[in-house]
């Protein structure tokens, strides 16, 4: 099972970054979303393939015809929060306000359920899993925000697998889509999305995608954008997160989408048989 998904955010939606962190920073950038959707909308629309969009509030408050253009060429959106904000910096408060701002934002202009979610930089941990019992009371099915290993924004250890199941917080449930890892010895790779994408030789990439039996990606706009403007005062190891394989990204995405069949999140659900799954307690 191949799960296409994008993240859809501006270019200056960088972590961790104080000149990047909030609004009032923000308009002190480019808008660069709007073209970097038309590549993305005409590779899709070519080649026929379905995808999941996860969509900030801020962007259908922003860029309300790019949700629009989403939703009339028959993709499926979900909710990337509300404004980018890591998920264990909110107070539970904070963070149940920020999903109810970026659900209604978006479902007033397509009119459909919110049915999925993934957490800004994965930032659920153990320390704040909570998370999974506000998305459920918010009418949530399906939860992308797991990545099952240690990572800068923390991880969430405690899933213990890389493959689809159902999560159990308290007695109650939500399907959950993590992120696939790969196996290295002791190590867990990652390598379907983002930096770990744009890092990695296409053949590589090409060889852990046929030996896994379950891929989900995320790729964002800004991961195709070789002319955006690099942002001042960044780290080395940050600059080389967000600014390494800009220019080759775009290629290798139509190579994945040529050498193998992908699905949206929905297509996914429908495949697996969800009374098989025991579920993880956490």
């Amino acid at each position: 099972m191949n799960i296409l998904t994008f993240d859809i955010e501006e270019w200056f939606h960088i972590l961790d970054h104080k000149s990047t962190k909030t609004a009032k920073e923000w308009v002190n950038y480019e808008y660069r979303l709007e073209s970097n959707m038309e590549r993305i909308f005409e590779l899709l629309d070519r080649k026929n393939q379905k995808a999941t969009f996860f969509c900030l509030g801020w962007v259908a408050r922003e860029f309300p015809d790019i949700i629009k253009k989403i939703d009339n060429m028959g993709f499926e959106i979900a909710t990337h929060s509300d404004m980018h904000q890591l998920a264990y910096e909110q107070s539970r408060d904070e963070f149940r306000n920020d999903l109810d701002s970026s659900i209604k934002s978006i479902e007033d202009i397509t009119g459909k359920k919110i049915r999925a979610y993934r957490v800004p930089g994965f930032s659920v941990r153990e320390d704040n899993k909570w998370v999974f019992e506000e998305l459920i009371n918010y009418g949530i099915e399906f939860d992308c925000s797991v990545f099952p290993t240690k990572r800068a924004h923390g991880g969430f250890e405690n899933y213990r697998s890389d493959q689809a199941g159902v999560i159990d917080i308290g007695g109650l449930t939500i399907k959950e889509f993590p992120i696939n890892t790969f196996d290295l010895g002791s190590k867990k790779i990652i390598f379907s999305g983002g930096g770990y994408f744009r890092f990695f030789p296409y053949w590589i990439i090409k060889l852990l995608v046929k030996r896994g039996d379950y891929i989900m990606t995320y790729f964002h706009p800004r991961d195709f954008d070789k002319n955006q403007p690099i942002i001042k005062d960044l780290s080395n190891l940050r600059k080389f997160k967000s600014y390494y394989g800009l220019g080759s990204a775009f290629g290798k995405l139509e190579k994945l989408i040529n050498d193998f069949k992908f699905v949206d999140l929905d297509e996914a659900d429908k495949c697996i048989n969800w009374k098989k799954i025991k579920p993880i307690i956490v």
